[in-house]
């Protein structure tokens, strides 16, 4: 076969966009075709994840490669690599840069992987988790693994847990040091994330050594417990959850937290009762009423900041802030991760850790809001590689130029705000 074209790819994705399923309605007497179709599509799948991976591995050789022949410093080759493909994928950052890991090691050092990936008898998620199992062996151990695991007859018939206990079998069989030694290097990766959840609620999650979990988790079971025999009337769940925030944050679940969560409303919403959604900067979107009610109760117990934003007549980019508690340059850093919310790469949604010049200071002289923007800490490293270039749109909208080193362009776009006519 030869190498298909971007063409080629858009008319085979036209065509299954335009595959329907046999039969109309209820029909039974095509189930049996429907059936052998998931399986078709799944395979179908395997083959084009494998070929995703191919295809990402050879344009990372062939870019640090590039880097090399430019001159770029040995610790800096490889920079900006995985945004290109992220930008390509409309994906994050960090999910690109795995991507790109787990296709170095498919391609280099796990071809039964591989093959069984391209012939649909392993998905995309079980060969991430052979590739994530096998990290920390030498290539030795790991193409044995891969040889006996992915390149065994029943690998189709394994389910995943048990696709993951015949790896971690093997591997502990083969160097027990080595992954005795993973699990003391996976303590130093020991964090405390957070994410949205539906319905205004959201998940801190602890990630600990198990140890450390169990007791953790033990302890507020039995709080819990003795609780429910005290006659407190609220679920295990809920106590368990209370006492972890009155333990992490000092005080009790009944006071409002202070309000210096940078709440973004309008002012209709907060005053005159429009119902104009807010924004929760690290949550996304809450209901006017839940933010009105999280401000009131926080007012009343004198736990309130309230900072005025303007936004632009006809647009949705903020364009002024008062402040009375920073200086300028934290002012206007203040400012802009307001405007921004979340990294300003196409798809990337990290926290911002970055606020920093769209065009490099030594070009234009100046710090001012319309040439800056909130960035992840990894996209803000990656714009400075080699062929990258970025610069401000005008318009009512706060808008970016990226230009990748293949020459490719994309948008970013300030995220819509509470009173935009847009968002109704």
């Amino acid at each position: 076969m030869t190498d298909p074209t971007v063409a080629d790819l858009a008319s085979w994705a036209a065509a299954l966009a335009g595959l329907d399923a046999p039969g109309e309605g209820m029909d039974s007497s095509q189930d049996a075709v429907r059936v052998d179709l998931l399986r078709g599509l799944e395979q179908l799948k395997g083959a084009v994840d494998a070929a995703q991976h191919r295809v990402a591995h050879a344009f990372e050789e062939s870019q640090r490669e590039e880097q090399r022949r430019a001159g770029v410093p040995a610790q800096k080759v490889g920079e900006g690599i995985a945004l290109q493909v992220a930008l390509a994928l409309r994906e994050s950052h960090q999910r690109a840069a795995r991507l790109l890991g787990t296709a170095r090691m498919l391609c280099t050092e796990m071809p039964q992987t591989l093959a069984a990936l391209s012939e649909g008898r392993i998905d995309e998620w079980r060969a991430m988790l052979l590739v994530r199992e096998t990290a920390c062996l030498s290539e030795e151990h790991r193409r044995t693994i891969d040889e006996k695991v992915a390149g065994g007859d029943d690998v189709e018939r394994l389910g995943t847990k048990h696709l993951i206990s015949a790896a971690h079998h093997l591997a502990a069989r083969l160097d027990s040091a080595g992954v005795a030694e993973r699990q003391r290097l996976a303590e130093r990766d020991r964090r405390v994330t957070i994410r949205p959840a539906p319905d205004t609620m959201s998940y801190v999650t602890a990630l600990v050594p198990v140890a450390d979990g169990v007791a953790m988790y033990a302890a507020l079971k039995r709080h819990a417990d003795a609780a429910a025999a005290a006659g407190d009337e609220r679920g295990r769940g809920q106590v368990m959850a209370d006492t972890a925030v009155e333990l992490v944050t000092g005080r009790s679940t009944d006071v409002p937290p202070p309000v210096d969560l940078h709440l973004i409303m309008t002012d209709r919403a907060l005053l005159a009762g429009d119902d104009e959604p807010a924004h929760l900067p690290g949550y996304g979107v809450v209901p006017a009423e839940w933010a009105r009610d999280l401000v009131g109760r926080a007012a009343s117990a004198a736990t309130a900041w309230v900072r005025r934003l303007y936004v632009m007549p006809g647009g949705r980019s903020l364009m002024a802030m008062d402040s009375r508690r920073r200086t300028v340059p934290a002012g206007l850093a203040e400012f802009i991760a307001a405007r921004d919310l979340l990294c300003r790469t196409p798809w990337c949604g990290a926290p911002v850790r970055h606020v920093d010049h769209i065009r490099p200071h030594r070009d234009t002289g100046t710090t001012q809001a319309y040439d800056l923007q909130a960035l992840c800490e990894r996209c803000n490293h990656a714009k400075e590689a080699l062929g990258w270039s970025s610069r401000p749109r005008p318009g009512p909208v706060h808008a970016t130029e990226i230009t990748t080193p293949t020459g490719h362009t994309y948008l970013s776009f300030a995220p819509l705000l509470p009173g935009d006519d847009e968002a109704a």
